[in-house]
Formats: C-alpha cells, sequence, structure tokens
C-alpha cells in the first residue's frame, strides 16, 4: 500500500492514516487511490470490530492539493473526464468507500480539515474532534462546489438552508461552532482516547448486531417509510437467530461475558 496512507491493525481496531504531514495531509491522486486500497483490505479484515481514520502530523487533512494534481495534466485530465460517469467515481469513493466497511468507522479531527478533508470525515459513522480544529466546506474557494460524497453526507446531518450557507461561503469554522451544526459528534481533548472509549463500548455489543445496524440505519434513514420498514425486516433477518445473536441473549442471562465470534457480515 502507498505511504500516502496507511493501515495498521492494533488488537482488533485498524488504524487508517493519512501520511503526508509535511503538506498538511492533502489529498493528492496518490492519496485518493492509496485510501480506496485501505477501503478495500478493512472491509476483508473480519476480526476488527472498528477503523479509526486519523491524519498525521499537524493536520487531519487540508483538502485537495491543486497544485500537485494539475503538475500531472494528464492524470488530472483522465480524473476530470470521470466527472462524466454515470456511476461514483473514485473521488467520491474517497468518503463514501467507509459505509461498506462493516464496523464502526471513526473519524480522529484535529488541525485542519477542510474541503476533502471534511468531506471524508463526514465519510466515517462517527466523529470526534480536537476542540481547536479548523473545519470548512472549502470547494467555494476554489471556484468549485463539493464533489467528494460530501453532497450526500451533509443531508443527513444539516438542515438545508445552512448547508447551502457552508458551501456558498466556504467559511471556516471552529469545532465548536462545527459540532453545534452537527458535523462533529463528539469534541474532546484527546480525541484518540475518547474514539477508544466509544469503541469499548460498541465492543460489548455483537458485532452482526453492529454491522447490520450501520448498513440498517443507511439504507433506511433518508427513504420512504415504506423502503425504511422493509430495511427494517431485511437486516432483522441477516441477524436473527444466528451464533452471536444467540451469545447476546446468553450475555443478558448469564453471569459472565461469552465471547462474540467473527463478524459474519
Amino acid at each position: 500500500m502507498s505511504e500516502r496512507v496507511t493501515l495498521n491493525v492494533e488488537n482488533d481496531i485498524a488504524y487508517v492514516t493519512l501520511n503526508r504531514p509535511e503538506k498538511h495531509n492533502g489529498m493528492d491522486l496518490e492519496m485518493l487511490r492509496a485510501m480506496i486500497k485501505a477501503q478495500k483490505k478493512a472491509r476483508k479484515l473480519k476480526g476488527i470490530r472498528a477503523v479509526i481514520v486519523q491524519g498525521a502530523g499537524a493536520s487531519f487533512c487540508s483538502g485537495l492539493d491543486f497544485k500537485s494534481v494539475l503538475a500531472k495534466p494528464a492524470s488530472a485530465f483522465t480524473s476530470y473526464m470521470k466527472l462524466w460517469s454515470l456511476y461514483r467515481n473514485d473521488f467520491q469513493t474517497w468518503s463514501i468507500g467507509w459505509r461498506e466497511v462493516g464496523v464502526p468507522v471513526i473519524a480522529v479531527m484535529h488541525g485542519n480539515c477542510f474541503g476533502a478533508g471534511l468531506q471524508l470525515a463526514l465519510g466515517a459513522d462517527i466523529r470526534i474532534s480536537h476542540p481547536q480544529a479548523k473545519i470548512s466546506m472549502m470547494e467555494a474557494k476554489w471556484g468549485l462546489v463539493p464533489d467528494m460524497g460530501g453532497c450526500l453526507t451533509m443531508r443527513e446531518l444539516l438542515p438545508l438552508d445552512v448547508a447551502k450557507e457552508l458551501t456558498m461561503t466556504g467559511r471556516i469554522l471552529d469545532a465548536e461552532q462545527a459540532r453545534e451544526i452537527g458535523l462533529i459528534t463528539h469534541l474532546s481533548d484527546d480525541p484518540h482516547q475518547k474514539a477508544l472509549q466509544l469503541i469499548d463500548e460498541i465492543k460489548t455489543r455483537s458485532p452482526d448486531s453492529v454491522a447490520a445496524a450501520k448498513y440498517l440505519l443507511q439504507d433506511a434513514w433518508r427513504v420512504l417509510d415504506s423502503a425504511a420498514l422493509k430495511a427494517e425486516r431485511i437486516w432483522q433477518r441477516r441477524i436473527i437467530g444466528r451464533k452471536n445473536q444467540r451469545t447476546s441473549v446468553k450475555r443478558n442471562q448469564e453471569k459472565g461475558a461469552a465471547p462474540f465470534s467473527e463478524r459474519q457480515l
């Protein structure tokens, strides 16, 4: 895997680290490709219970590195042509790809979290930020609009007028402002430790139940009532009566913590 993004597993947590600290983890095409590879690898890691996405150095991710991308005209043109695709492109997978990983994905944010960086964080299930982080949907600065999954994720978190204001202005928010409007889940002086505490709590539940809950809510959140109810039925069928569900019942009925089996979803 490219050194632009590293993936290391410690105990049962996969750490995905943006590793371009000298550029505040500005996203270039190499980092984009490496992130997609990390997502694919994480999907295959059945033994993990969570993913933490983080940035090395002073920032989580300062956004798209335009200078680097434009320095390679052929690659930049190829990327531009993907805007004409009828299907999700690599730039959108940068963030939305984390929805296909069957464990909680937690973005641990600090420093600058701009543009592509914010869209990456919004693609995670939960966002934990240091209070001094700076947050912006910054594409307007470059005369562009969010095109890395930001529209899909913002509509789940923000009222339409708020999303329009942030997108039209490219305003930089402090972390407290971002939390107040719903872009950030938690603030912590030690975001990494807060993430570990949350993961410990989640690990007391069946890994199949956790995965199904993630997929269910993604399927059901903004659809017609009938589709949401259908999603409930589908995901409940996929876990009810299976080994980890039976273990959950046992853990509630008996003293001691019976171990869960490897995640099946």
